[in-house]
């Protein structure tokens, strides 16, 4: 890739918190030496780049991805996920989730629904005491 090119994948990298660093190959096998990415020691092989976030995996996948799709000289071909050795089409599903604070609003909004749905039930089983009460009141009234 031209240094044009690694400049516009950094900057769109940027934009949500990640960082792009070339490695050598015997730097990053020695560095991954008992972590997590020792499992991908396999794939330090020719010149590899390493994409690092500690944010968002899903945003750092589907950048990642877009920008493979935009210049056909950077190939995805494995990565380590949530201390996870994924393959290329873990990746991609990795890619198609909504993202992090989606997710927690899909989560918040589940719950809230939830406790909504046992409010009203309380409150119905409220209501219908009370009903049957004025009703007892006006039969025993009449």
């Amino acid at each position: 890739m031209t240094v044009t090119e690694l400049s516009e994948l950094r900057g769109l990298l940027r934009g949500g918190d990640i960082k792009y660093r070339v490695v050598k190959n015997t730097l990053a096998s020695i560095a991954s030496q008992g972590t997590s990415v020792s499992a991908a020691r396999e794939a330090f092989r020719g010149p590899v780049g390493v994409v690092i976030s500690f944010d968002d995996p899903v945003l750092t996948a589907k950048r990642v991805l877009e920008y493979s799709k935009k210049n056909e000289k950077l190939k995805v071909s494995s990565g380590i996920i949530e201390g996870r050795f994924c393959m290329l089409d873990d990746i991609k599903a990795v890619a198609e989730l909504p993202s992090r604070m989606v997710l927690l609003s899909m989560v918040a909004g589940s719950l809230q629904a939830s406790i909504g749905k046992c409010a009203a039930a309380l409150s119905a089983t409220i209501q219908s005491f009370i009903h049957a009460m004025e009703a007892l009141k006006n039969q025993r009234s009449s």
